[in-house]
């Protein structure tokens, strides 16, 4: 048991899908797999672990921003012994060709802040996702029949920014989106040795200014859940 993740030795599978939403953990649990337990509850930031066509699986919730996800993931990593993280959460478009509902795997995290400086790193450091997993995530949306984008993507410390056109100086470089989580995840699963991605589905669309609901949010966007699920069980 850790401090922010109950569970306990063995109840955490090699294999660990991170919603931001311990909802949609919840939500993940209860639709897909089978033989499902909650291994915890701290902070109300469920997990659970059961398994999906017969490979053992865990679903835990993370929060929102890099210090969270980051808190959950070295806790996965060094004290359950995790291997495979991939993110499953939201993101807003900078691009009018990839619209609300699209799923987005992150290649590389861009980021403005300053995580990597617990390294002591004499450069700057550019956080990438696993070939491992990105291999597997582009097999298993082939045989879903989903259609996957890939770009980087930049991950942000405010969600609320004073500047309404900050995101257009990240979209001239090509960057596809936003979120608030996938370079952390990124680093600490570089510096402990363990794989890792991001998808995220497009919830807010910069350009035309449209939005997801809250439910549709938690619920609703199973294409990313049907990929990380599937690349499991490979």
């Amino acid at each position: 048991m850790s401090i922010h993740i109950a569970a306990k030795p063995g109840e955490v599978a090699e294999t660990v899908l991170l919603p931001g939403d311990p909802l949609r953990a919840k939500f993940i649990a209860e639709t897909y797999l089978q033989d499902v337990k909650q291994i915890t509850d701290i902070r109300n930031m469920l997990g659970f672990t059961g398994t999906y066509k017969g490979t053992p699986v865990t679903v835990q919730g993370t929060g929102m921003g890099m210090p969270s996800i980051g808190i959950y993931t070295h806790e996965l990593i060094c004290e359950f012994g995790c291997k495979n993280l991939v993110r499953i959460g939201t993101a807003g478009s900078f691009r009018e060709e990839i619209g609300i509902g699209d799923v987005v795997m992150a290649l590389a995290a861009s980021t403005d802040s300053g995580w990597a400086h617990t390294y002591d790193l004499r450069g700057q450091l550019a956080p990438t996702a696993s070939w491992e997993l990105v291999k597997k995530a582009e097999k298993a949306a082939g045989e879903l029949g989903i259609d996957l984008k890939a770009g980087n993507i930049v991950t942000c410390d405010v969600f609320y920014e004073a500047d309404p056109d900050w995101w257009k100086r990240w979209a001239r470089l090509g960057v596809l989106g936003v979120e608030m989580e996938a370079a952390a995840l990124y680093m600490n699963a570089a510096f402990y040795g363990a794989n890792a991605l991001a998808l995220v589905t497009m919830s807010d669309h910069f350009v035309t200014g449209e939005a997801a609901t809250v439910e549709q949010r938690t619920t609703s966007f199973t294409n990313m859940m049907e990929i990380a699920l599937t690349l499991a069980t490979y």
